[in-house]
């Protein structure tokens, strides 16, 4: 009986260190493991900032007369020029910092009133301002005026396997993934490299862009900058809890199994029992 206790307890040591095996999943991630040192790799740099619904936008008018920019300046009420230039106020109600984009896509503009922003690049709104103020200013009142656009609420929202899943938001417009996954807690040990996807709001329409970090192609991708709004979704490698549990226990049948065949060669052999 002694022979048959120690094949018991390798069987049973066998099964602790490969259950032991098969839960660990140590972290050990490469990123980028393509690159040279000493390598130059093409980054993709034509990413287009989109407006959207609810952004808030910080928008400053200047020219070459300070003073005759501050009207489009004011977001305290609003003002009308003269025909001799002069400046008058119409209402002094008090505003929320930026303009605020609304449902409809338009933002209302010292002077020029209601404009749809809504599906155009930072840099269309800045053009377009820009073009109607030359155009209100019949008689040159102001030339070549410069509108800087910046966003105030810039957000953007990583999921999945992460140290840190939320809603982030930035300074300014420009963030690549791999920062947000940085400012997210990195990834956490169950995370697929090859699997993080982006959802984006294109034309009020959602698509899906997949990335893999573990190559230099990933500064290529069209949402290696992040734009307003979009949704890094880092995809886990671990299986369903059901689906583990089931090959946890195939594994023990299979550890008993091989255990039983042994006890019964060894009996056949008459090492055990007789």
């Amino acid at each position: 009986m002694s022979i048959l206790k120690r094949i018991v307890k390798v069987c049973v040591t066998a099964a602790a260190l490969l259950l032991l095996a098969s839960c660990a999943s140590p972290k050990k991630f490469v990123y980028l493991n393509d690159m040279e040192p000493g390598q130059q790799y093409p980054v993709n740099t034509e990413t287009v900032t989109i407006v959207h619904e609810n952004d808030r936008l910080d928008i400053k008018v200047s020219c070459k007369n300070p003073e005759l920019a501050v009207p489009f300046n004011s977001q305290v009420g609003a003002y009308r020029l003269s025909a001799d230039g002069g400046v008058t106020a119409a209402g002094a109600e008090s505003l929320e910092q930026g303009y605020r984009v609304d449902a409809d896509g338009n933002i209302i503009f010292p002077i020029l009133g209601k404009i749809s922003v809504a599906g155009k690049s930072l840099k269309q709104v800045s053009d377009m301002i820009a073009g109607m103020i030359e155009l209100h200013a019949e008689g040159g009142y102001i030339r070549d005026p410069q509108v800087s656009i910046e966003f105030l609420n810039f957000k953007y929202t990583v999921l999945g396997a992460v140290g840190s899943k939320g809603t982030f938001t930035v300074d300014g417009d420009r963030i690549t993934i791999l920062e947000a996954i940085a400012k997210a807690g990195d990834l956490s040990k169950e995370a697929r490299l090859d699997r993080i996807a982006v959802v984006r709001t294109v034309d009020g329409k959602q698509e899906i862009y997949y990335n893999d970090i573990r190559t230099a192609d990933i500064f290529m991708s069209p949402t290696y900058y992040l734009q307003q709004n979009d949704i890094v979704y880092v995809e886990p490698k671990t299986k369903p809890r059901n689906e583990n549990a089931w090959q946890f226990t195939s594994l023990i049948v299979s550890i008993l199994s091989l255990g039983s065949s042994l006890i019964w060669a060894l009996s056949g052999t008459g090492i055990i029992g007789g």
